[in-house]
């Protein structure tokens, strides 16, 4: 058992370590410690002005950078896509700042956005989807040779949306089955549309955002992104065989994504183009380019990845 005397002998231990660190600090090591102290804390102040020299310096580049890329871009952009009729989809959550700067550069383009709509959660909430797959069922009958080959729910359910924008009666204005469909897509709660649209879509562009958050079952269990991603890539690829014109679009910030899945499989990635960093400038800029390419048949991976097969389409599709 640890008695009285240890605890004395302890206490006394660090009162005269204290007072030998009070003579020692008052005395001899004074002019030394305040010396090294202040050295200290002005190299800290030299390094923080560099630091911020650096960083205005690097500002100021980079919006030099983007002003050069917004000229260049509406030099580019403009009438590349004069006189195409194009639908805007937005693929779950997408920001209102994506979404206004894509518009934004397809205005700039010439083309005529005749629809603006948004998927709801419908098409990805593990909770809806015996109702997407009764939904489906009762839509391909209604798709003739538009329906996919196969069981999938999500390929259905695409394939009714892009007829549904694209469907023509012969000319520009859309047919009866096409605002039957979209009708159906709305009733059942899968699509939010915006203005009526009256002309039917010569070309999709599907934007998504960001892989998405696991999501809660019924049972309370945890679901991986990765479903909700292969619904965007699945409606991605039957958007491109119903309308044969079909890019899609997001930041491609998370390997979950669906720009990133469609990038890694061969298959799909031979048919349905895509454009990365449309949470940027460069990337809103290739939207209407990947477009027009897109029209011309020209078939690609647009953006600043490693694995892009472009940086940016090619001049005239």
């Amino acid at each position: 058992m640890i008695d009285f005397r240890y605890h004395l002998v302890s206490l006394i231990s660090v009162f005269i370590a204290l007072s030998v660190g009070i003579i020692l600090g008052a005395g001899p090591l004074q002019g030394a410690i305040g010396e090294t102290l202040t050295e200290q804390v002005d190299a800290l102040r030299a390094e923080r002005t560099e630091l911020r020299t650096e960083l205005d310096a690097t500002q100021t580049a980079l919006d030099g950078d983007e002003r050069f890329i917004e000229a260049t871009g509406s030099r580019l952009v403009t009438g590349s896509l004069e006189g195409s009729r194009v639908a805007v989809v937005r693929l779950g959550e997408v920001s209102e700042e994506v979404r206004d700067g894509v518009l934004n550069q397809l205005d700039r383009s010439g083309a005529t956005v005749v629809s603006d709509s948004v998927l709801t959660d419908a098409w990805s909430e593990p909770a809806d989807e015996s109702s997407r797959e009764t939904v489906a069922e009762g839509l391909r009958v209604n798709l003739g040779d538009a329906a996919p080959e196969g069981e999938d729910a999500s390929a259905v359910l695409g394939a009714a949306l892009a007829l549904a924008l694209t469907g023509d009666d012969g000319g520009s204005d859309r047919s009866s089955q096409a605002t039957d469909l979209e009708a159906q897509l709305e009733r059942f709660g899968f699509v939010e549309s915006g203005d009526e649209q009256t002309e039917a879509a010569e070309a999709l562009v599907l934007l998504v955002g960001p892989a998405g958050q696991p999501q809660e079952t019924a049972d309370g269990a945890n679901e991986e992104a990765a479903p909700a991603t292969d619904i965007w890539t699945a409606v991605a690829r039957a958007a491109q065989d119903v309308s044969g014109a079909a890019v899609l679009a997001g930041p491609t910030d998370n390997p979950g994504d669906a720009v990133q899945a469609v990038r890694d499989d061969e298959e799909i990635a031979a048919e349905v183009t895509t454009v990365s960093g449309v949470d940027r400038l460069v990337g809103r800029i290739n939207v209407p380019l990947a477009v027009a390419a897109r029209l011309g048949g020209t078939v690609g991976q647009y953006g600043l990845e490693d694995d892009a097969t472009a940086v940016l389409p090619p001049p005239g599709g």
